[in-house]
């Protein structure tokens, strides 16, 4: 699904050259969990951010099923991030003045195809997710494991083909981590999304079934 090919990504700093990745080569396969750890600064979150068109690489090519992103206009980015890719964060980045319903509707707003069909959509997303009682709620009215799932229905809204998790667990006890990695790993496995998940969790690493880690901007081998 997703062909990296020796990336790199600079920054200029103070002192001196900053190399967040430093040809990083690798395939992700349609239907994979793949899980990124290293130590902080390692190059993950930039990784995850590149893989979904958020910023470009210095240097290097991502194809996305034989499309290669460094082509792709700004416009075709924005495309890209709202169509095929679905995003979970850490800090769930809900909109404190929507609903549970309307925050994710929010991805569907520019979606043609859907023809009128969001609050349908996004109300049986929530549903899925045990959340069919909580749908008109605001974010600060939510668990934070609420909040949590919330996110993961506003990154399925659009059907995207590969879900993209920065430390979807790091905000969590391990009683709630583990309800949202099992949520994860049964969209993997049950529907066929293709994951990247990154964590500083060995615990949480571990279902992936590949597992990647990254030290100073390159694969550790």
């Amino acid at each position: 699904m997703i062909v990296v090919e020796n990336i790199s990504k600079h920054y200029a700093s103070r002192r001196g050259v900053v190399r967040a990745l430093d040809g990083i080569t690798l395939t992700i396969e349609p239907r994979s969990f793949l899980t990124v750890t290293g130590e902080s600064g390692s190059g993950k979150t930039t990784l995850l951010l590149t893989l979904g068109g958020l910023i470009r690489p210095t240097a290097g090519s991502i194809v996305f099923k034989g499309n290669a992103l460094h082509g792709f206009s700004e416009t075709e980015l924005a495309e890209y991030r709202n169509r095929k890719v679905g995003f979970v964060l850490q800090t769930f980045n809900l909109i404190p003045y929507l609903s549970a319903l309307e925050n994710v509707m929010l991805p569907m707003m520019f979606n043609p195809q859907l023809n009128g069909a969001a609050e349908t959509r996004a109300a049986e997303l929530l549903s899925k997710l045990g959340l069919e009682e909580r749908k008109d709620h605001l974010p600060r009215e939510l668990s934070v494991g609420q909040q949590q799932r919330v996110a993961i229905a506003r990154a399925l809204a659009n059907a995207p083909d590969v879900i993209l998790a920065d430390e979807p667990t790091g905000n969590l006890d391990p009683t709630l981590s583990l309800e949202i990695l099992k949520i994860l790993k049964n969209l993997n496995e049950d529907e066929g999304r293709t994951v990247v998940m990154v964590t500083h969790s060995p615990e949480a690493a571990r279902f992936g079934n590949r597992q990647l880690r990254l030290k100073d901007g390159k694969i550790e081998r």
